[in-house]
C-alpha cells in the first residue's frame, strides 16, 4: 500500500497547491504572453521559451483526445461528434457523429475504440480515414450508464490491452466496481478489458475513484496514475482532489474513506460497510486544491518539449462551480479555483510535487475565458490541450527558444 508524501503548502500564481515536499527539482519559470481569443487579446503565464497558439475554434465541447500513427489527431466531446484533425490541426472534420456522449477514444491494431456513457465502442479505422460510417460502430462491451458523472476515457496501456474509467453518479453513491453490486452500480474506478473469450467483458483494475477523468502510464516505469475528482459535500476546502498511482487490485477508498491533506478520514455521508478496510486504502501520490475538477492527464514522453520536463506529468484542471467559503455557486466567484495546467514533477519514477505550468484563464473577478479538459502530446513534441468551455478550442504550447 501506498504511504502517501509529506504534504505541505505553498502559493503559487496566487492560489494553495497541496504539494509533496521536494527540494531537488526547481520550479518552471513562467512568463506572462498574450494571445488573440475571438478577437479579443487574453494574458496567460507560460513556461519560459514556449509560446501557447490558438489552432482552432471550430469545436463543439471537445473533450479527451489521442494521436494516431500518422499523426491525426482524434478528439471525443460532450457534443456527440468524434473529430480528426491533420496537420497543421486547424480545420477540423467530424469523424462520426454518436448519440451517447464519445467522451474519448484510442486507436489500437486497425481499430478505433470509442468510449461513450453506456459502453465501449468500436469501428474499423485507418489512420488518414477522414469518415466512418455510422452503421461500422458497434459495441464492444457495455458499461453502466445513467446520469451524473456520465464520461468515460479510454486508453491504451503500454500491455497493450485497453483500460476504461468511470465514476461513481454523485458524492456520495453506494457504488463500488465489485461483482457483489448490481451492473449499473458497478462504478467507481478503472477497468480493464478482457478480450479472451467470444464476449469481451470489464474486470475492475483499481477501485475507490469517485471520478477519475484522466489517466496516462509513467514513460519510464509503466505505472498507470489518474486524476480524481473529490466530492463536494464538505464544502470548498476538503477534500483535495487526488492525483493517485494505481496498481492492479489497488483501493482508493472513495466514498467511504477522504483523504484530508494528512490522514484518511470516514465519510459519514454513506453508511454501508467500506467493501476493505482503512488499512487497504491506497493514498494519493499528490494532490490538488480541492474544487479544482482535474480532467486529462498526459506524461511528457521521451523527445517532447524538453529535458526539464520528461518524465512529468501535465494535468487539466476544469476549474469549478463551487465558490467560497462554503463551496456553494452563490459566494464569491472571484476566489473560485481558476481553470489551469499544472506539472506534477517526477524524479526516479516518483512524484515529487505539484506546479502552475499555465495559468491565467480567470481574472481576478472571476470571470473565465477557457477551462482545459484533455491534454496529449503531438508527434511534434508540443502540448495539445482541449476547452470545452467559454471558448471551445484546440490549443497548443510550442517550444520557441533553446535554453
Amino acid at each position: 500500500m501506498s504511504t502517501g508524501l509529506r504534504i505541505v503548502r505553498r502559493v503559487l500564481s496566487g492560489w494553495l497547491f497541496a504539494t509533496a515536499s521536494a527540494t531537488s527539482v526547481q520550479a518552471v519559470e513562467l512568463r506572462n504572453q498574450e494571445i488573440p481569443v475571438n478577437g479579443s487579446l487574453q494574458q496567460v503565464s507560460v513556461p519560459e521559451e514556449y509560446t501557447l497558439e490558438l489552432l482552432t475554434t471550430q469545436l463543439d465541447e471537445p473533450r479527451l483526445m489521442t494521436f494516431v500513427d500518422n499523426g491525426d489527431l482524434l478528439i471525443g466531446s460532450q457534443s456527440g461528434a468524434v473529430y480528426r484533425l491533420a496537420p497543421p490541426y486547424s480545420r477540423p472534420e467530424v469523424l462520426v457523429e454518436l448519440d451517447d456522449y464519445p467522451h474519448s477514444v484510442a486507436y489500437r491494431d486497425g481499430r478505433l475504440y470509442i468510449a461513450q456513457t453506456n459502453g465501449l465502442y468500436s469501428a474499423p479505422y485507418r489512420p488518414g480515414q477522414t469518415e466512418i460510417p455510422e452503421g461500422s460502430v458497434t459495441r464492444v462491451a457495455a458499461l453502466p450508464g445513467g446520469r451524473g458523472h456520465s464520461s468515460r476515457t479510454v486508453g491504451i496501456g503500454p500491455d497493450g490491452r485497453i483500460y476504461v474509467s468511470l465514476g461513481i453518479s454523485r458524492n456520495c453513491s453506494d457504488q463500488y466496481l465489485g461483482s457483489e453490486y448490481p451492473f449499473e452500480d458497478r462504478r467507481g474506478g478503472v477497468l480493464v478489458l478482457n478480450e479472451s473469450g467470444k464476449q469481451p467483458y470489464f474486470e475492475p483494475y483499481a477501485t475507490g475513484l469517485r471520478n477519475p477523468v484522466g489517466f496516462d502510464w509513467h514513460p519510464q516505469t509503466g505505472v498507470l496514475y489518474a486524476s480524481n475528482n473529490g466530492p463536494d459535500h464538505l464544502g470548498f476546502e476538503q477534500p483535495p482532489e487526488y492525483f493517485s498511482r494505481l496498481e492492479e487490485g489497488s483501493f482508493h477508498g472513495m466514498p467511504w474513506f477522504q483523504y484530508d491533506g494528512t490522514s484518511l478520514q470516514r465519510d459519514r455521508c454513506v453508511h454501508t460497510r467500506p467493501p476493505r478496510p482503512q488499512g487497504q486504502v491506497t493514498l494519493p501520490v499528490a494532490t490538488f486544491p480541492a474544487r479544482n475538477a482535474p480532467l486529462g492527464v498526459a506524461f511528457v514522453p521521451e523527445g517532447a518539449m524538453d529535458e526539464r520536463f520528461r518524465g512529468d506529468a501535465i494535468v487539466a484542471l476544469h476549474g469549478s462551480w463551487g465558490t467560497p467559503p462554503d463551496g456553494s455557486a452563490f459566494g464569491n466567484r472571484g476566489g473560485r479555483r481558476p481553470p489551469a495546467l499544472v506539472r506534477v514533477r517526477f524524479e526516479d519514477g516518483e512524484a515529487q510535487g505539484v506546479e502552475t505550468f499555465i495559468d491565467g484563464f480567470q481574472s481576478a473577478g472571476g470571470q473565465r475565458w477557457a477551462r482545459p479538459a484533455g491534454v496529449a502530446f503531438g508527434p511534434d513534441g508540443a502540448l495539445y490541450f482541449t476547452s470545452d468551455r467559454e471558448v471551445n478550442a484546440l490549443f497548443r504550447l510550442r517550444r520557441t527558444a533553446a535554453r
